[in-house]
């Protein structure tokens, strides 16, 4: 039997109908569909670290597995972690929480959704700077509320100035999104344009901060890490802090997203979560507090690594006809400018118009999957991930600029 029944008219919610599916899952999944069918084909959509994870964290995972560590734990986290966090926070940030302020959930996208479940309304509004990362307004809009696109400039850095975020603030403004070093533009704030951007804040009581720090430790040139709580003690208070193991420690897989806030609203997202995914997995759990209090020494080795990477590509992708690559000061992305090549005609005899077409030609002509600047809200640019070989990357560079140059 045929499983495309059609659904009865009026089936699906209608929160369904307001946001899309993931833009950098399906390209990072039609690589590996294409691959399967035995397509040369080089993927860099996706946002992963191409390092395994530390041995001493495996480590702990298994000797949690040998304790049968295996059941259900506190839906807030297991309260291990929750000190190790709270320790992290105090010394690398500054920032003082009590384990009751910190939430442990499975990812760093189920902190920032239990955090708007728990708080918005439809008529709300939350600001976003773009470039974002792709499921900021979809998780905004999946809460009936509205998404405020702040655009930033490649100009300013990709960054969103005290003037723009002044001028986007409405009487409906309840929360500002950050994410810096962001994804998918590798752009960072410095201490300084946080602290122009908490000026602002500080004259909006009613406006709460929201700020990804997924890639704190992946920082190139000796840029100094900051985070706003940090910078202006006065928005301590309204601010959830978040962070992950993720990409620091190479754990995408493991799904641990953690924060810290005001213990209400941290009450209010464990609420949430455990009525939707519980506690993040236990095994998991224990794996992070080996993580968090371990040996750190690697992470500066492989952020030293990405930035060759980071060097490479982008030198590569400024020799390809049409393409214009700005350096970021950290993660593992590049955003670079296709606005060379739109209009011209591509080796299937197609004319490329916008940049969702142009990363439809580059993988079907080379084998190249990227990431079209338009999800992440500002065209005409595309994104690729570095977090891979050397070598790949170089037949990549090596592709693209033969797309480029094959352009009529």
């Amino acid at each position: 039997m045929s499983g495309a029944h059609p659904l009865p008219p009026n089936f699906l919610s209608k929160a369904v109908g307001r946001i899309k599916p993931s833009a950098t899952i399906a390209v990072t999944q039609k690589a590996r569909d294409l691959v399967a069918q035995g397509r040369d084909v080089i993927g860099l959509g996706a946002g992963e670290p191409d390092f395994p994870t530390p041995d001493n964290i495996k480590q702990a995972a298994f000797r949690a597995i040998e304790r049968n560590e295996t059941r259900y734990t506190a839906v807030e986290g297991i309260p291990e972690l929750r000190k190790a966090i709270c320790e992290k926070f105090k010394r690398e940030n500054g920032l003082d929480y009590k384990p009751a302020q910190t939430l442990v959930a499975p990812g760093g996208k189920a902190i920032i959704f239990n955090a708007f479940v728990a708080t918005l309304n439809p008529g709300d509004e939350v600001i976003i700077p773009a470039p974002y990362w792709v499921s900021y307004p979809d998780i905004v809009q999946l809460c009936g509320a509205t998404p405020v696109i702040v655009q930033t400039r490649e100009a300013d850095g990709f960054r969103m100035s005290a003037a723009a975020l002044a001028k986007a603030i409405t009487t409906k403004t309840k929360w500002v999104m950050l994410n810096a070093p962001a994804n998918p533009t590798g752009a960072a704030y410095s201490a300084a344009h946080l602290k122009a951007l908490a000026a602002v804040l500080l004259d909006h009581p009613q406006i709460w901060v929201l700020t990804d720090d997924m890639y704190e430790h992946i920082l190139y040139d000796d840029f100094e890490f900051a985070t706003i709580a940090q910078v202006e003690p006065k928005l301590y208070p309204r601010t959830l802090t978040m962070n992950g193991c993720s990409k620091a420690y190479s754990m995408t897989g493991w799904r641990i997203g953690y924060c810290g806030g005001a213990e209400p609203l941290i009450k209010a997202m464990a609420t949430i979560q455990s009525q939707s995914t519980s506690m993040a997995t236990s095994v998991s759990q224990w794996a992070a507090v080996e993580a968090l209090t371990g040996p750190q020494h690697f992470i500066k080795e492989r952020a030293a690594n990405f930035q060759k990477r980071r060097d490479l590509i982008v030198s590569m992708l400024n020799q390809a006809k049409g393409i214009k690559c700005p350096t970021p000061e950290g993660a593992f992305y590049v955003y670079p400018s296709c606005a060379g090549t739109i209009g011209k005609t591509a080796p299937s005899g197609r004319t490329i118009n916008n940049d969702e077409e142009f990363a439809a030609e580059l993988l079907e002509a080379e084998g190249v999957a990227v990431v079209h600047g338009a999800a992440f809200g500002l065209s005409p640019y595309f994104r690729i991930s570095y977090a891979t070989s050397d070598a790949i990357l170089e037949k990549a560079g090596e592709r693209i600029q033969r797309f480029c140059a094959n352009l009529r």
